[in-house]
């Protein structure tokens, strides 16, 4: 059904009446409700411009955004918004600085710790005295391999040590740092055994 332009005489002599009690701005202007402009002298509104999307813009949106099912689990994310490595996966994917075969024989849990350090549930800031202290001593007294626990933690998948399992992230970092760097020739995930990624195994540099 067609719109009709213009109003209807009813909503003329309406709009008189209304017009007829309006006080004009200017107190200057005596003029009459004929002065005013009727309804049907404006323009017509014009229509808003609707948004048109291209659709070569539109595809390449659609492929920018991953594909994302009820009920997918993590495994079968895409790369871009995979969960983050962790320190275990990290340490496998450095380079090998010691013997191959010592290096399988302990990944495999085939040789016995020389000493064990528990870290699990200390501070940073108590941690690290105690780790730096073991590791000198232990390579002073000759020993090669020790293991370092510091427990899995719960739910950590970042890099900074602001939440429970702050030590299983932090513990690689500082034995990759000076002054332990000099004492240490390779970190790796304890051996289910031992500890799983809750413990490290420690191999140790001779002493000179």
């Amino acid at each position: 059904m067609r719109r009709r332009k213009g109003l209807s005489p009813e909503d003329r002599d309406l709009w008189s009446r209304v017009a007829r009690t309006a006080v004009p701005l200017d107190p200057k202007r005596k003029g009459q409700a004929a002065d005013l402009p009727q309804l049907s002298d404006l323009p017509p509104a014009r229509p808003a411009a609707s948004l048109s999307v291209s659709p070569a813009s539109a595809a390449a949106a659609s492929a920018a955004m991953p594909r994302f099912r009820i009920g997918q689990g993590a495994g079968t994310l895409p790369a871009q918004i995979a969960r983050p490595s962790t320190p275990a996966e990290r340490l496998a994917q450095a380079g090998l600085r010691m013997d191959a075969k010592t290096h399988r024989k302990m990944s495999q849990g085939r040789m016995m710790p020389e000493a064990r350090l528990d870290l699990h549930g200390l501070t940073l800031s108590a941690a690290q005295p105690e780790l730096m202290h073991f590791i000198l001593s232990c390579q002073a007294s000759g020993l090669r391999l020790v293991l370092v626990i510091t427990g899995k933690g719960r739910g950590d998948h970042g890099p900074l040590p602001t939440r429970p399992g702050a030590l299983r992230h932090q513990v690689p970092y500082w034995l990759h740092s000076p002054p332990l760097s000099a004492a240490v020739q390779q970190v790796t995930a304890a051996h289910y055994r031992h500890g799983g990624e809750g413990a490290y195994y420690v191999y140790l540099r001779r002493f000179k």
